[in-house]
């Protein structure tokens, strides 16, 4: 199902019919774990409950792809990219396009077909205009210019290969890691202030696995970093991913005070489960499906999403975890809630209309209100760390 076309060009057959999964008679009647793969490949357990759900689920999405389809034939290939107006145009045509961009926000809520989102995310994130930018060449040439470069974020890559996504079976196979090696090594290169961070390695192969071409897997992996998400986010220090952290408590208290104010009596640091959200996306996390997604809005309305779908994996679950009683309790009920979120719509319908209306300005601003700590923070553990190590910075 996945191989390499050429060095840079990958290959992956998408089933015109998405797939309808059927448990055996054993399975159903002893509502045992089952284990099937997903439209990426993925082997997933879950039990029969789950695969009625996935089963469901990718009903919607051949339904969504009729609508995508539909729209393409009656409104061009690249409809959605008329939903963004200029001053120029006319008041009727802005008028369109605004209808076209609340038509196109409520379609990607819903989820983009698998078949069109690599060229859908392409264009609506930024990408194809980062890389316009460019010479053509632009990624055989830096790949080719640092190809036996040795640094220390490349051994880091070369350690963190072999752990990514173990199993896959095309991420798990030489290509695969040679694949994902270009790409990381490459961005490393291209950004030495972020380099190579944990995390990106596990958002990179799914990049892969959507986009189909390197190099379409790394200009949006540029776009994410340099663009969608937070800066700092992947820096040494991760004091981006510290601040996210701490706006995500506040967001918290707000939108779920008795959860919150429970959570704070047992003293549960949300970053024990939030850090490996924010840095792999929901993708280490969150079934590969529901995962792509959240991508699918992230894309396109910015990374206030992360902070919209956290506070739905918290708020859906909020009964059972009122009734935690310790901090380990807590991170299962999480964890277990994570690895059978099958059903997307009912994840981004909580995030969207249970958790309430978010902006993105309310959120810079609540950035800015927690840099000063954070890097006062960091500051001291730094200062404390060289006080115990001095010879390091010989």
């Amino acid at each position: 199902m996945y191989g390499i076309q050429s060095r840079k060009d990958l290959a992956f057959e998408y089933h015109p019919q998405i797939q309808i999964l059927r448990p055996s008679i054993h399975a159903r009647r002893a509502n045992i774990t089952v284990k099937f793969q997903d439209l990426y490949g993925f082997t997933v357990e879950g039990n029969v409950d789950d695969v009625n759900v996935l089963n469901e689920v990718r009903e919607k999405v051949r339904e969504q792809g009729r609508v995508w389809w539909a729209l393409e034939a009656s409104k061009g290939a690249n409809w959605y990219l008329q939903t963004q107006a200029t001053s120029t145009l006319k008041t009727s045509l802005k008028l369109s396009a605004l209808v076209n961009g609340i038509t196109l926000k409520k379609l990607i809520r819903k989820g983009i077909p698998p078949v069109l989102r690599p060229k859908v995310w392409f264009s609506l994130s930024g990408a194809a205009k980062k890389k316009s930018t460019v010479p053509e060449s632009y990624y055989q040439d830096l790949t080719m210019a640092v190809e036996d470069r040795v640094t220390p974020a490349t051994k880091q890559i070369d350690h963190d290969l072999p752990r990514t996504f173990p199993g896959h079976p095309w991420l798990d196979t030489p290509e695969g890691h040679a694949a994902l090696r270009r790409v990381l090594v490459a961005y490393s290169f291209r950004d030495s202030d972020v380099g190579y961070c944990q995390g990106l390695n596990y958002v990179a192969a799914l990049l892969l696995l959507v986009m189909k071409t390197e190099e379409d897997a790394f200009w949006m992996l540029s776009v994410l970093l340099e663009n969608v998400l937070v800066s700092d986010c992947y820096t040494n220090n991760l004091s981006g991913c510290h601040v996210e952290q701490r706006v995500f408590k506040d967001l918290l208290t707000k939108k779920c005070p008795r959860l919150a104010a429970h959570l704070d009596s047992l003293e549960f640091d949300v970053s024990l489960v939030c850090t490996e959200w924010f840095l792999c996306l929901f993708s280490k996390s969150v079934p590969s499906e529901t995962t792509l997604r959240v991508w699918d809005v992230l894309f396109y309305e910015g990374a206030k999403v992360l902070f919209h779908v956290a506070l739905a994996i918290f708020k859906m679950n909020e009964e059972e975890l009122l009734i935690a009683h310790h901090i380990g309790d807590v991170i299962s009920i999480i964890q277990r809630s994570t690895h059978h979120l099958f059903d997307p719509d009912e994840l981004l319908t909580v995030a969207f209309d249970k958790v309430g209306f978010m902006t993105t300005t309310t959120i810079s601003k609540q950035r800015k209100k927690q840099e000063p700590a954070v890097m006062a923070e960091l500051d001291q553990r730094s200062r404390r760390l060289n006080s115990v190590n001095p010879d390091e910075k010989r």
